[in-house]
């Protein structure tokens, strides 16, 4: 994944990945809540191109929390509901442009970072919600969590972020197998250079969107395979080489790795240092703010300087933690902070 991401995507994707709780009478605090069916889901045509898959989980009268998933280009899952006690809170997942449900898959056409934006505005809108919202997203979530807040203060009532990426030259770099993920994993940094084809260019955001918009479909899937086990063994405290092999099946992960690269290829269509820069706009917005101590793809420097340009958030860092938000800790933490926020 990269840098998907920012490398965070693809180890978003990474996130995407985790364990499911059970769902048991047995639930201990800091556990995961049981997950929750949709009471309803529906299609928001947000543009002439896209048309964009969202679900409503919980209770129709709780406090409503925009959940923003990781990659960019991956979609949201199951588990991404089971931070929130559904008897208080109104659970919003969607699907980003291009990203899983949503239509057309992979597009890139009308796709950047303000379209996002805009697109999260609608669709409160759309669900008749006219007073604050709760931001809650990791890794790309994170990202776009604070560009909304930022164009929208005065729409959001709390945060909780995960993962903290601004979408940066220098985290890009390091996503894609820069110097300091090369000095932790110069194995898998290896690996997936040696995946890119002769002749192609190297490992780096543009090669690989010129792979995933090709012609050469077997040579996309064999790319991206080998981009989603990179993205799984830097972004896991304790990624066991089983696991590695297994990626994430057999499923077709081209469309969403064109959006992630797509994303990376352009800084994520955000100016220089843009988010650190804006983040006085949040200065009275409720922030708490949670990142793995041994995170690779989004280093806890980012959580850092964030944090001390927002003097009343409060920051978490998660000892025995990388990026992956199913690691014991970050889980424990999250469904915390979710709940101070009731």
């Amino acid at each position: 994944m990269i840098r998907a991401d920012a490398c965070g995507r693809l180890a978003l994707l990474v996130g995407v990945l985790v364990s499911a709780a059970s769902a048991d009478d047995t639930r201990q605090p800091g556990e995961l809540f049981p997950p929750t069916e949709p009471f309803k889901t529906g299609y928001l045509n947000v543009s002439a191109i896209h048309r964009v898959y969202y679900e409503l989980h919980g209770s129709p009268q709780g406090k409503p929390v925009f959940v923003l998933h990781g990659g960019p280009g991956f979609g949201c899952y199951p588990r991404l509901t089971q931070y929130f006690n559904p008897e208080k809170f109104l659970v919003v997942l969607h699907d980003q442009r291009g990203a899983g449900r949503s239509r057309p898959p992979g597009e890139l056409r009308e796709n950047t970072t303000q379209h996002l934006v805009a697109d999260i505005e609608r669709l409160r809108k759309h669900l008749e919600i006219d007073g604050k919202i709760v931001i809650f997203g990791g890794s790309w979530g994170s990202t776009l969590a604070l560009a909304y807040a930022e164009t929208h203060p005065e729409r959001v009532s709390q945060m909780v972020i995960r993962g903290v990426w601004t979408g940066t030259k220098a985290e890009t770099e390091n996503g894609y197998g820069g110097r300091q993920v090369r000095q932790f994993f110069p194995d898998a940094v290896a690996r997936m250079e040696a995946a890119m084809p002769p002749g192609r260019g190297g490992f780096d955001p543009q090669s690989l969107l010129e792979i995933f918009t090709g012609d050469d479909e077997a040579l996309c899937r064999k790319v991206v395979r080998e981009w989603i086990r990179y993205g799984i063994k830097v972004s896991e405290l304790h990624a066991t080489d089983e696991e590695v092999a297994q990626g994430f099946g057999d499923f077709d992960l081209c469309p969403g790795a064109r959006i992630d690269t797509h994303y990376a290829s352009k800084l994520f269509f955000l100016e220089e240092g843009q988010l650190l820069r804006d983040a006085h706009k949040l200065k009275d917005i409720p922030l708490t703010i949670i990142n793995g101590r041994y995170d690779m793809l989004c280093p806890p420097i980012t959580a850092w300087r964030l944090h001390q340009r927002l003097p009343k958030s409060k920051l978490i860092i998660i000892e025995e933690a990388g990026h992956s938000e199913g690691e014991e800790g970050t889980t424990r933490a999250l469904v915390n902070a979710v709940a101070e926020f009731e």
